[in-house]
């Protein structure tokens, strides 16, 4: 047993990175697809777990892209989780502040990518977030229901974070 598991070992150190670290793709899903069409609805207010969703979107853009797909991203924060992309952190708890500034780089990042965000005005008005303390680039919309509609009428798939 201690044989394989020091070749297995041996191989890796000598294997080429590709080899060791390949990753499968999704060719089969993405037949014939030009555009990854893709609206993340994002309910969800806990700012730590909001930074390991943001990681896996990146991902899923980056992941799109090297497949040769073009990413046609959109992030429609709604309900509490407006309070995730506002400057205002009068309602934040002060632990919760580096995962804050971590998801104000990580929306910035894949804003570079062409991604946009949205908050609901409904939600802002609801939970008192000023829409001009938005992040820079998050877009207000009227009601986030309303453009959910109009994108899957559009062709995008949805995608709940909640």
């Amino acid at each position: 047993m201690k044989r394989s598991v020091l070749f297995f070992v041996s191989l890796l150190m000598i294997a080429p990175p590709a080899m060791v670290l390949a990753k499968p793709d999704d060719s089969h899903a993405l037949q014939g697809v030009e555009q990854g069409k893709v609206v993340f609805d994002i309910n969800m207010a806990e700012p730590k777990k909001m930074t390991l969703y943001l990681d896996v979107i990146r991902e899923t853009v980056d992941d799109l892209v090297r497949q040769g797909v073009e990413p046609k991203v959109i992030l429609a924060y709604r309900g509490l989780s407006v309070r995730l992309v506002s400057k205002n952190r009068d309602n934040m708890e002060l632990t919760d502040f580096e995962h804050l500034d971590k998801i104000a780089q990580q929306i910035a990042d894949l804003q570079s990518k062409g991604v946009r965000v949205e908050a609901c005005s409904v939600a802002t008005r609801i939970f008192n977030v000023d829409n001009d303390s938005l992040l820079d680039g998050v877009v207000p919309v009227g009601n986030t229901f309303v453009s959910l509609t109009g994108y899957h009428a559009q062709g995008y798939a949805s995608i709940p974070i909640y």
